[in-house]
């Protein structure tokens, strides 16, 4: 039993992927050289160069903003740089929207294999290193590291079933995704929706889906006030480390499970959440946006089984085989997966120097353009994690303009954006580990100045 429970919850751990990706240059976005989209086909026409640049604000109020690897450039975008969705759809080669149900069942058994050698070397870790010794837990905490990353993998395919992107079959797509979120803990058609919302509204202040700001009126109020407080009780220093610490936590370890549970970082205006149960828990500023609405209601409903299923047997595991052996072969491992989910998710529309936007200044290519790819492929001297985790945040620009584009097409979408738009695709080149600590520190509360809402501080 030990080894059948172990083997069946963890072989639905995630995994992750990796493509390399080089930076972008840095520049002033100008209208020379512009390029005229054929609304009927992809090809590219250019048009005259005009013999004076049109001269663009470059000015934008820069006071407090700390500045990541992108150089403030986000910052210096307005609002007409911006393509139409037709134009930018136009660029990328139809061919990247080609779905390959064979192509995705090889990349989802890369990663089950991957999750069950990981998983058979702990059951036989049991027999030696019995988790319920303290003296054990430095190298079990390793093998949920290990284990974790390697099944992040299973998560990003799942993710990919929700968006239609796994297969034409729709039965194949939502039974793999079914299965796999639920072992996750993760409600399939309830995050199907609420991610698919996400997406609509990326770094919109109001109706964004995860990871919206705090707006404060100035820098004394909210958790900038209180971050402001540490430093000065602690000393700048210290101060702001501790606050880098605690926002790592809250986000790495608390933040899933939050979310999941009360929509924590989610849209303030849909009221408070929760994946389980389809009405909010709260009044909802807007009602007609609510978060499961009609036909969503009964499919949440759908997707509490297999999560009740997948807990009702953890539950019975550790009660058969203890607390410790079920967390070391599944909790801890699970908890590693959804730190890898909320970073990801975190870094690709997060930075000291990348803004959110009102209802009124927002638009779905303006957000869908304001997601960061970063060098993943560049956290092991392989590009181990990047392979096994699908490449999903090197090509996550593409992937949030279309996100039925497949994984395993998503490079060419992305050099195809980044060659159209040089100045629209934006990709910081700052280690990773280097970047998360800038933002844990850096990314408190935003405040508005023009049409943009921005993070104000020194980071």
């Amino acid at each position: 039993m030990k080894l059948s429970i172990a083997t069946t919850v963890l072989l639905s751990s995630y995994a992750v992927s990796a493509f390399q990706q080089p930076a972008a240059p840095v520049r002033q976005i100008t209208r020379l050289n512009t390029i005229a989209l054929n609304p009927f086909g992809n090809k590219k026409v250019e048009t005259p160069t005009p013999e004076e640049p049109e001269k663009k604000n470059d000015s934008f109020d820069m006071t407090g903003i700390a500045v990541s690897g992108l150089n403030g450039r986000v910052l210096q975008v307005e609002a007409d740089d911006f393509p139409e969705q037709m134009a930018l759809r136009a660029v990328i080669p139809d061919d990247c929207f080609e779905i390959d149900t064979a192509t995705s069942l090889g990349y989802l058994s890369v990663s089950v294999v991957g999750t069950a050698l990981c998983s058979a070397v702990g059951v036989a870790m049991l027999g030696f290193l019995p988790p319920e010794n303290l003296l054990t837990l430095p190298i079990w905490t390793a093998y949920s590291a290990v284990t974790g990353t390697v099944a992040m993998g299973l998560w990003v395919l799942a993710h990919e079933c929700g968006h239609g992107a796994f297969s034409k079959n729709k039965t194949i797509q939502d039974t793999v995704g079914y299965i796999m979120h639920s072992l996750f803990l993760v409600p399939y058609y309830s995050w199907q929706r609420s991610h698919a919302v996400h997406h609509r509204y990326t770094n919109h202040m109001e109706l964004g889906e995860t990871h919206v700001p705090e707006p404060v009126a100035s820098t004394s109020e909210g958790s900038i006030g209180a971050r402001a407080t540490l430093m000065e009780t602690f000393g700048r220093t210290a101060g702001i480390r501790m606050w880098g610490v605690l926002q790592a936590f809250l986000h790495l370890i608390i933040g899933w499970p939050a979310y999941l549970l009360i929509g924590a970082t989610g849209s303030p205006d849909r009221g408070v959440t929760n994946h389980y149960w389809p009405d909010p828990l709260t009044e909802p500023n807007q009602p007609k946006k609510e978060l499961f609405p009609g036909k969503w209601k009964e499919k949440v409903f759908k997707s509490d089984i297999g999560v009740a299923f997948v807990a009702a047997s953890a539950v019975v595991w550790a009660a058969c085989n203890g607390i410790p052996q079920m967390m070391a072969l599944y909790g801890g491992p699970l908890i590693v997966v959804n730190a890898w989910l909320v970073l990801y998710t975190w870094l690709q529309h997060t930075d000291v120097d990348v803004p959110h936007f009102s209802d009124e200044d927002h638009n779905f290519v303006k957000g869908a353009l304001h997601t960061i790819d970063r060098p993943y492929d560049k956290l092991d001297p392989f590009g181990a994690i990047n392979f096994l985790h699908h490449n999903i945040g090197t090509t996550h620009v593409a992937h949030h303009f279309d996100s039925s584009i497949p994984h395993y097409n998503a490079q060419k979408a992305t050099d195809a954006i980044k060659e159209a738009f040089p100045d629209l695709y934006f990709y910081d080149p700052t280690p990773v580990p280097e970047a998360v600590w800038r933002i844990c520190k850096g990314c408190s509360s935003v405040v508005k100045r023009d049409d943009k809402w921005v993070w104000d501080n020194e980071g």
